[in-house]
C-alpha cells in the first residue's frame, strides 16, 4: 500500500456557484495532479471572499491526502504545505481519590460540556439543573411567548441547554485553535446532531430548532456515560470545612462532593448573592446593554452582496462605532433571518435576545446595538446590594422593571425615526416586527439611561454611512438588550478553583470566562481538565 501525505492548500479560490463536491477536483487542479490520486479531501475553512475590486467569490482552507512521491505544482510553504493533524487529547493523570462524584451546577454550554468530558473519563458527573430538560421546557418558553405568563425557573434563561439553545447558535470563536479543542467542540456537536457544515463554515451556527435536539442527544450520552441530571433542582448554598468545599445545598437536600463546577449562567443572580454571602471572591466587571434593530433580511442581504444576494445564504453584518462621548457602540449577536424573543426570566422585569433557526428564513434579520457599560457607570448601586460586584446586577434589573413598565409587560418597540424625534411610536412602518412574544409600541427614551439614548442614536447614524439605510425611519427599535454578559467576574486561581474555597470552580459566562456556547463550552473543558488532573476517575 502506497505511503500518504496530507497536503494543505491554504486559500483555494471558487465561485459561489460551486459546490463543497467540487472541491477536491479544484485542489487537484490547484496541485496540478489527476483527481483520481487524491484518497480524501477535508474542509477546514469555507469563508467568502468579498474584498473591494473582486469578483465575490468563496476560499477554501482544505486539506488532500494524497500518495507520496506525487510532483506538486507550485511553490512548497507558499501555495501548499504538508500538513500534520492535531489530534486533541483531555488532560488527565489525577491520582487523589474522589471520594464523592463531582457535581455540575448550570447545564448550558460550559456545563454541559464538562459534564461530557468528565462522564467521558468515568467521573460520574452530577449535573444540577434548575430548570427542565429541553423538551418540556420548550414548552413552558413557548407558552410564555404566546401568554406572557412566566415560569422564573424554565425559560429562555434557564433549563438544560442554557440560554444559547435559545439563541441562533453562533459558534464564532476568536481562539486560534492551535490545541484541536475548537474543533473537538465542533465535532462533538456534529456528533450529536448538529450539521456537519459547522466544521468549516467560517461563520458556523447550528441554529436554535437543530441545537435543541442536540442538546437532548448530548444529555442522553452523559446519562449512558454514568452522569446524572437532576433537573428542576437550585442550588440554595454551599458548605464549606477550613476553606474546602464539602457540599452542595439544594433546598433541605445536601449532595455531598469536593468539587464542583459553578457553571451557572449570567442570568443565575440568586445565586450570586448567595455566593457574596459565602464570601466567595467577586469583582465587578464592565459589560454592554442596549437594543435590538430590526431590518427587512431582504435588505440586509442586497445590501452585504448586492447583485449575489439571491446566490448566497442570509447575510450578516458587524459594526462599530466609537462616539463623541467616548463610548463604543458596536452590532452584537446578530440573528440574520431571526426573531427577537422575549428573553426575561424575572417577574416584574423584561429582557430580549435574538434567536434564529438553521434555514435563517425570516421576514426580518435583526442584531442587538449595545453600548458599553463600565463599573463607575453603576458604581452609585453599590449601597444598595451585599458585594460591590452585585451592583451590575442591581443596574440590569432597573433597566429590565423600566423595559417592562414601558412596555407594559411585552416587548417595547419603537421606530427609529420617533426614537430620533423623542415621541412614542403608535405602530410600525414598512418594517413589521418580527418576535417571540407580545411587543407594544413606545418611546424606548423611557427604559434607557440619557448616555445609552445619545450613544445608540449616533451609532445608528454612523452605520448608516457604512451600510445605506441601516437608520432607515421605519428601523425597528426593541428594549432592552441587557444580558449581553456576566456584570461580575467570579476569581479563580491558576487552577481554576475558588482561591479561598478549594474545590469550587468558576466557570463560564456567568462566571466571567466565557462570551457565548464556543467560549463557554471550552472553558468547560479547561475546568474538567483541571478536575481530571487532580483526580482519578471513579472506580
Amino acid at each position: 500500500m502506497a505511503k500518504l501525505i496530507n497536503i494543505r492548500i491554504a486559500q483555494l479560490p471558487m465561485s459561489i456557484d460551486s459546490k463543497t463536491s467540487d472541491v477536491a477536483s479544484a485542489a487537484a487542479a490547484k496541485l496540478r495532479i489527476p483527481a483520481e490520486s487524491i484518497v480524501s479531501c477535508k474542509i477546514r475553512k469555507q469563508s467568502l471572499d468579498a474584498r473591494k475590486g473582486r469578483e465575490l467569490r468563496y476560499s477554501y482552507d482544505v486539506i488532500v491526502t494524497i500518495p507520496t512521491g506525487l510532483r506538486l505544482h507550485g511553490k512548497k510553504g507558499t501555495d501548499w504545505f504538508v500538513y500534520e493533524p492535531v489530534n486533541f487529547q483531555l488532560a488527565s493523570g489525577g491520582t487523589k481519590e474522589l471520594t464523592f462524584r463531582p457535581v455540575i451546577i448550570g447545564a448550558g454550554p460550559a456545563g454541559l460540556f464538562a459534564a461530557y468530558c468528565l462522564a467521558q473519563n468515568g467521573y460520574q458527573p452530577i449535573v444540577i439543573e434548575r430548570g427542565k430538560s429541553i423538551d418540556a421546557r420548550n414548552e413552558d418558553v413557548e407558552r410564555f411567548f404566546a401568554t406572557g405568563v412566566l415560569d422564573p425557573n424554565s425559560n429562555v434563561q434557564f433549563g438544560v441547554g442554557g440560554a444559547g439553545a435559545f439563541s441562533d447558535g453562533k459558534l464564532n470563536t476568536l481562539i486560534k485553535d492551535k490545541d484541536g479543542r475548537c474543533a473537538y467542540v465542533l465535532e462533538t456537536l456534529v456528533k450529536f446532531g448538529a450539521p456537519e457544515e459547522i466544521t468549516y463554515k467560517n461563520k458556523p451556527h447550528v441554529g436554535t430548532d437543530r441545537l435543541r435536539g442536540v442538546v437532548a442527544s448530548m444529555q442522553e450520552e452523559i446519562v449512558r456515560l454514568g452522569g446524572e441530571f437532576r433537573t428542576e433542582t437550585t442550588v440554595t448554598g454551599f458548605r464549606f470545612t477550613e476553606g474546602r468545599l464539602t457540599a452542595v445545598e439544594c433546598g433541605d437536600k445536601t449532595v455531598e462532593t469536593t468539587a464542583a463546577v459553578l457553571a451557572i449562567g449570567h442570568s443565575a443572580r440568586d445565586t450570586f448573592y448567595r455566593l457574596a454571602e459565602d464570601g466567595i471572591t467577586m469583582e465587578p466587571k464592565a459589560f454592554a446593554m442596549g437594543v435590538r434593530v430590526q431590518h427587512k433580511r431582504d435588505w440586509v442581504n442586497r445590501t452585504q452582496y448586492g447583485e449575489y444576494a439571491d446566490k448566497l445564504p442570509t447575510a450578516d453584518y458587524k459594526v462599530t462605532h466609537t462616539c463623541e462621548n467616548g463610548r463604543g457602540v458596536y452590532s452584537f449577536c446578530m440573528c440574520p433571518g431571526g426573531y427577537v424573543v422575549n428573553a426575561s426570566s424575572e417577574e416584574g422585569r423584561l429582557a430580549i435576545n435574538g434567536m434564529s433557526n438553521h434555514a435563517r428564513d425570516a421576514e426580518n434579520s435583526n442584531a442587538a446595538i449595545v453600548v458599553t457599560v463600565t463599573p463607575e457607570d453603576y458604581a452609585q448601586y453599590e449601597a444598595s446590594v451585599p458585594h460591590p460586584a452585585l451592583a451590575g446586577v442591581a443596574y440590569q434589573r432597573l433597566l429590565e422593571e423600566a423595559a417592562y413598565k414601558a412596555g407594559e409587560g411585552a416587548i417595547p418597540t419603537q421606530k427609529f425615526s420617533d426614537f430620533q424625534a423623542g415621541r412614542a411610536s403608535t405602530d410600525c412602518g414598512e418594517i413589521t416586527p418580527v418576535n417571540k412574544g407580545a411587543v407594544h409600541y413606545t418611546d424606548l427614551h423611557q427604559c434607557l439611561p440619557a448616555f445609552m439614548a445619545e450613544s445608540i442614536g449616533e451609532g445608528m447614524l454612523a452605520f448608516d454611512r457604512v451600510m445605506p439605510g441601516f437608520a432607515d425611519g421605519d428601523a425597528l427599535l426593541q428594549a432592552i438588550e441587557s444580558r449581553t454578559s456576566s456584570p461580575l467576574r467570579i476569581v479563580r486561581d491558576d487552577e481554576l478553583q475558588a482561591p479561598k474555597h478549594r474545590g469550587l470552580y468558576p466557570c463560564g459566562e456567568g462566571a466571567g470566562y466565557a462570551g457565548g456556547i464556543m467560549s463557554a463550552a471550552l472553558d468547560g473543558i479547561r475546568v474538567a481538565e483541571s478536575i481530571m488532573r487532580e483526580y482519578a476517575p471513579i472506580v
